[in-house]
């Protein structure tokens, strides 16, 4: 466990460890629950599809492209459960590959039309 004070700034790197180094990670979805085993039931998204949901979310550069770093401030959830889990999907792509998913950004879903 990683102890941090409310409303701190919480620091996070995701890294790919591989000797090839024409590959980008990308950060598509992070999401914290009061319950490691159910990220559903009582979640919070701090981005999904890559498009930040959580105003204290920030992505940060990194020199590495197989690195992906980010922080959000640090909550805890109303019933004051002892911890926050968090758990990411990220998304590996060939470096310069602009077709692919990493470079695509914030996706959002298009609502189709049910009229006639």
């Amino acid at each position: 466990p990683y102890y941090i004070d409310l409303n701190q700034n919480l620091y996070l790197e995701a890294a790919l460890h591989n000797s090839d180094t024409n590959l980008l990670v990308f950060v598509d979805t992070c999401v914290a629950s009061p319950d490691p085993k159910d990220f559903k039931t009582q979640a919070y998204e701090f981005i999904r599809s890559g498009c930040i949901k959580d105003p204290t979310y920030s992505s940060y550069y990194s020199p590495y492209s197989t690195a992906a770093r980010f922080a959000f401030n640090a909550f805890s959830f109303i019933n004051q459960y002892p911890s926050v889990y968090l758990q990411c999907e990220l998304v590996v792509c060939r470096y310069n590959d602009y077709s692919s998913r990493c470079y695509q950004g914030c996706v959002s879903r298009i609502k189709r039309d049910t009229g006639s």
